[in-house]
């Protein structure tokens, strides 16, 4: 897999949907670390369209559950499908709840998330992530 188109897609979105957050590493940094731990570690999947990767979803499988660790679409391709296609492997592949982390601010993936099915079940101050930003776990059960 092409974990720098990978990280392409990782950074386009947060720079276009998430400009508010601030970025705890530099995008070499991001690449590196899809590279050598997202791709080695996780069920990534990826969506390509006119041989672009266009979306990317990274599952990891722990504490009985499924955790959705990223899901972003290349920004041209918002709307047309690809993160509920997405969405859609990490609920088949699920064998118990599936459950992610989204920031609070993220009104446009909060509403994704919700439109699917998903419960904001905990809150946070974002004293826990990288980014310090408050943020909200999402669970939804098979």
């Amino acid at each position: 897999m092409d974990a720098e188109a990978v990280a392409d897609v990782l950074l386009l979105s947060h720079k276009t949907f998430l400009p508010y957050l601030p970025s705890p590493r530099s995008d070499a940094e991001v690449r590196a670390w899809i590279r050598d731990t997202v791709l080695p570690n996780q069920a990534v999947t990826v969506a390509v369209t006119q041989n672009q990767v266009a979306g990317l979803l990274a599952v990891d499988e722990r504490d009985g559950m499924t955790w959705i660790t990223h899901l972003y679409v290349r920004p041209p391709y918002v709307g047309q499908g690809i993160g509920s296609r997405l969405l859609a492997c990490a609920m088949d592949g699920s064998r118990g709840a599936v459950r992610l982390y989204c920031f609070q601010r993220n009104e446009r993936a909060r509403r994704f998330y919700e439109r699917h099915g998903f419960k904001a079940i905990a809150f946070s101050d974002g004293s826990a992530n990288e980014e310090r930003c408050p943020d909200v776990l999402y669970e939804r059960l098979r």
